[in-house]
């Protein structure tokens, strides 16, 4: 696997200016914005104050260079990002209104009632903000990789085959069993269990792709994925 284009080297691009930097920046942030405004609830936000934190925040990012000099040291996108977050939180005393903020703009487009609404789902457990923040990323992560792989079933005329195996793989949801699959298929339960080991094997592959972008160096994925699937048990 090459290991080129990490969300360090986005964020170098954002660093920057023009359209080119704003679309790298909104990249990131379609990714990141809610584990961030998790976090931000976690805090103590209301949701519209956590909403309009989230946006402020990028916009900051944007606005006042903060990317301009970042060095991609060895280490994780999202504990900088998380940083980042805690130093702005901590200097933003005073809250101006949404129009002041970023001059009215919207960096990038967030969905505040769907994010409250994956909110109210989170466990009532009283974890803190850090660890509520390291589980959305870890969840996030296996969204994006979900959702390529379902991508490209589809893009193979196979998205049946994909809903009816996917529960199968972390996070999916499922019920049947290998033997009932089988007998719905009309298939042997050999023939089940390859389909699985295929399909894992996808998705392994995608998931390493994923947790390389959010990393500085190769060398790290495997210890990020071993991290990941630990967040996911806990």
């Amino acid at each position: 696997m090459g290991f080129h284009t990490t969300h360090w080297t986005v964020v170098m691009a954002a660093g920057a200016e023009g359209a080119l930097a704003h679309e790298a920046l909104s990249s990131l942030c379609s990714t990141y914005w809610y584990p961030l405004y998790a976090f931000i609830r976690r805090q103590g936000a209301t949701p519209h104050e956590a909403e309009d934190l989230t946006q402020e925040f990028f916009c900051r990012i944007l606005k006042r260079d903060w990317l301009a000099n970042v060095q991609p040291a060895a280490g994780k996108f999202r504990s900088f990002l998380l940083a980042c977050l805690k130093n702005f939180l901590a200097n933003e005393r005073e809250r101006a209104n949404a129009q002041r903020r970023g001059g009215g703009r919207k960096p990038i487009p967030l969905d505040g009632e769907t994010a409250e609404t994956r909110y109210s789902l989170e466990p009532a457990d009283k974890v803190t903000p850090e660890v509520l923040f390291e589980r959305r990323w870890a969840f996030t992560l296996l969204e994006r990789t979900m959702a390529k792989l379902r991508q490209e079933y589809s893009r193979l005329e196979k998205l049946d085959a994909f809903e009816e195996l996917q529960g199968f793989l972390p996070g999916g949801q499922g019920s049947a069993s290998r033997a009932e699959l089988a007998a719905k298929r009309g298939v042997s339960a050999g023939a089940i269990d390859v389909a699985v080991h295929r399909l894992r094997q996808q998705f392994g592959a995608l998931l390493r792709e994923n947790v390389a972008q959010t990393v500085s160096s190769e060398a790290e994925v495997e210890e990020e994925i071993h991290y990941l699937m630990s967040v996911l048990g806990s």
